[in-house]
């Protein structure tokens, strides 16, 4: 939240949004709880003959640099093993895991399995990623990835500025992530009629409008924040220049048929 009791510059920063080291994957998925164990062993990341399912999502160590994980289900009597690599290279070894009668995790029991640390050996602090399996699913159904969401990302230079239509200011990064810098405070008065104008678009506070009441966005009486929008005029131009040309010729028209009237009496008072 925001200290909204008192009022700040806003600073807008264009510094770069710092990269975060990926440490958690989580895991939706279902195996197939009719598979069968491979034919061929022991298992080699390299040999699809030696694992039954595979799936992969990018992640990142502590320098914003992107890695492949990859992420090996074999299938293990009534069981399941699981293996991981990245960008290629094994990290550890098989770790086991299994599924209840009702087809949810059973072992482990909160469904996290932990690989050892891998050292990207580019200057980034070895990472260690271990993967939440809790909401993965052994059903009759073949192999589905419902979601993989690991966290971590890389750096990301500023995009762009938005305004919400509570007055949150955010930025955007090129990374995807947004940042809050704050919230705009906006002003009422008892009498706007009363401001004085002092430009197209400003107006300055006088002792007939009132002073100023602070508040926010969506609360109390003062509406809504619209951004990206150009404030213009409530009527349409090329209308009403038509109906304007229009109105000045019907006078002409009418001018016109006056100053005949006024000669043809003047004839008629001449006779």
């Amino acid at each position: 939240g925001f200290n909204t009791g008192a009022l700040n510059d806003l600073q807008i920063t264009t510094s770069t949004n710092s990269p975060i080291a990926s440490s958690l994957v989580e895991m939706n998925i279902n195996l197939p709880a009719d598979a069968t164990a491979p034919s061929v062993v022991p298992f080699d990341p390299a040999d699809p003959q030696t694992y039954n399912h595979s799936t992969s999502t990018v992640v990142y160590d502590s320098l914003g640099v992107s890695h492949t994980a990859t992420y090996f289900f074999v299938r293990n009597g009534a069981g399941w093993d699981a293996a991981q690599t990245l960008d290629g290279n094994l990290v550890g070894g098989l770790q086991p895991f299994d599924f209840a009668a009702d087809g949810s995790i059973a072992n482990p029991a909160n469904g996290l399995l932990n690989f050892p640390a891998w050292d990207p050996a580019n200057g980034a602090t070895p990472l260690t990623l271990d993967l939440n399996m809790s909401d993965t699913t052994q059903f009759g159904s073949n192999f589905t990835v419902n979601s993989i969401n690991p966290d971590g990302r890389a750096a990301g230079r500023l995009r762009s500025i938005e305004i919400d239509q509570t007055g949150v200011v955010f930025a955007r990064f090129s990374n995807g992530e947004s940042v809050s810098l704050g919230k705009i405070a906006l002003a009422n008065f008892s009498n706007p009629e009363g401001l004085l104008k002092v430009s197209d678009t400003s107006f300055q506070e006088t002792f007939g409008s009132g002073l100023p009441q602070r508040g926010e966005a969506t609360e109390s009486n003062f509406g809504l924040v619209q951004s990206g929008a150009l404030e213009a005029s409530n009527v349409d131009l090329t209308e009403q220049l038509v109906n304007l040309i229009t109105a000045q010729r019907l006078f002409q028209a009418n001018a016109q048929a006056i100053s005949a009237f006024d000669e043809i009496t003047q004839t008629i008072i001449a006779i």
